[in-house]
């Protein structure tokens, strides 16, 4: 049990978690709230720069470089 209490202190000091917690479960809020337009009128078109950077990082990971590792033997 106190190993999980240190990973959930470490967790909750991580700046991505803090991110998530004030940037993206508010635009999630939001968009549950007052719908997607909003959105767009309060984040503007960053939003779409946050997510396609996301997409773009996610993709290059899992469809290109994984797959040449293990087809160069690293892993």
């Amino acid at each position: 049990m106190k190993s999980w209490a240190i990973v959930s202190s470490t967790v909750q000091q991580n700046i991505l978690f803090r991110l998530y917690k004030s940037y993206i479960f508010d635009s999630i809020l939001i968009v549950k709230r007052d719908g997607f337009k909003e959105l767009i009128k309060l984040r503007g078109w960053r939003i779409f720069w946050i997510v396609g950077g996301y997409y773009l990082v996610r993709d290059t990971l899992v469809y290109i470089i994984i797959p040449y590792c293990i087809a160069r033997g690293i892993f």
